[in-house]
């Protein structure tokens, strides 16, 4: 078989496995780990698929909705642990700032909820439950509640965001793109977002694997506004390298 057909190949199988090993793709196409390493290495150039430890996935390069809340708070939960236990390693007593809604900002909540000297602000009902009983200052912003994803959201929201002046905000994303940088399929839910970036003097990016590389209609924040990535260990190298060259504090938990 041609190197370009068994590309072709590999995709289709791909596809319908979802994610494969290097291992499994040797042995179904009987070649070489190393031939199918190289046409991994091809694929992955075209932007076709992502490179994980020892296996691979298909890449998505466009987003256009995401998941209910509770599937995704199944999704990679153990990374997602790891990514709010690093953040929280950041977060100072007598800090003020804004958890974004989401559930890798909800393991952010779960890290810090002993904490005391805290104020934290956040349009995240889970996170707001999730704090009740803290030691801390919670502040929910307001707004119109979306009830699939318990987030408030719009004009009272904004207004709240606008006025206010953090340390630290920590922001979620369905897409994070190392040239194009964060963006959303929906408009309407960006505004919070970019109102929660310019409130903040330090804005920390937290996001799993499967959101890097990946690119949806609405920019809400540009590279350069972004001071730290915090991501998981299953980002595949050559991600991590680009990340590296547009942010200067790239996180690999």
């Amino acid at each position: 078989m041609l190197p370009a057909e068994r590309q072709k190949q590999i995709l289709k199988y791909i596809e319908r496995e979802k994610a494969v090993r290097t291992e499994d793709l040797s042995k179904h196409f009987n070649v070489h780990e190393a031939t199918i390493r190289r046409d991994l290495t091809f694929l992955e150039q075209k932007n076709k698929i992502m490179r994980t430890h020892g296996g691979v996935v298909l890449q998505e390069e466009e987003v256009f909705s995401e998941p209910h809340f509770d599937v995704r708070e199944g999704s990679y939960s153990e990374e997602k642990k790891r990514i709010g236990q690093k953040a929280a390693a950041f977060i100072e007593e007598g800090d003020t700032l804004i958890l974004d809604s989401g559930t890798t900002t909800k393991q952010i909540a779960e890290a810090i909820k002993d904490r005391r000297g805290l104020t934290v602000i956040t349009n995240d009902i889970h996170i707001a439950a999730l704090l009740r009983h803290s030691d801390m200052k919670v502040i929910v912003t307001g707004g119109v509640l979306y009830p699939e994803n318990f987030i408030l959201n719009g004009e009272v929201t904004d207004r709240t965001l606008r006025n206010l002046n953090v340390q630290k905000a920590f922001i979620g994303t369905p897409a994070l793109h190392p040239e194009k940088g964060l963006t959303h399929f929906d408009d309407t839910l960006t505004s919070a977002k970019a109102s929660m970036i310019r409130a903040a003097k330090e804005i920390f990016v937290v996001t799993d694997h499967s959101k890097l590389g990946l690119l949806s209609l609405h920019t809400f924040c540009s590279m350069d506004k972004i001071d730290h990535i915090i991501t998981d260990d299953q980002v595949y190298e050559q991600m991590e390298a680009r990340l590296k060259e547009r942010c200067d504090h790239v996180w690999i938990v």
